[in-house]
């Protein structure tokens, strides 16, 4: 009788390890796809040329990417994907600030551009009333 009285408990205690086992594994699949995305971001920002324009953020990107690869080969998940989603941000920030650069720099462009206009306007039409 009194083994019948362990059944029970037993049978939950299993169910718990199941339980448990299964949430492990289930971090292994989203911090896999969270590695996997912040390497595309990286590469992402790289290619607009973050690496000049917002160099800081960009060595911020790639060291925690590195350290979300080191996490997973580690079996870290957790780590893995929080790391990797520091990584997606510092990437997404560095190309952020490179597209804002260059937006400046093609903004100080058109406006170099406008005020030589201007001068060869003015050029122009002062010599057009002598």
């Amino acid at each position: 009788m009194d083994s019948l009285n362990r059944l029970p408990l037993l049978a939950t205690a299993c169910a718990a390890c199941v339980i448990a086992l299964a949430g492990c594994s289930s971090m292994k699949t989203p911090a896999t796809a969270e590695v996997a995305s912040s390497r595309t971001a990286v590469e992402a920002a790289a290619s607009t040329g973050a690496p000049e324009l917002a160099p800081a953020e960009m060595a911020a990107a790639r060291d925690k990417m590195l350290r979300a690869n080191q996490a997973l080969a580690a079996k870290d998940y957790r780590t893995a994907q929080d790391l990797a989603q520091q990584a997606q941000a510092d990437a997404k920030l560095a190309q952020s600030k490179a597209s804002s650069a260059k937006a400046t720099e093609a903004a100080n462009k058109l406006q170099e551009d406008i005020r030589v206009l201007r001068e060869e306007l003015d050029r122009a039409n002062s010599t057009m009333t002598r």
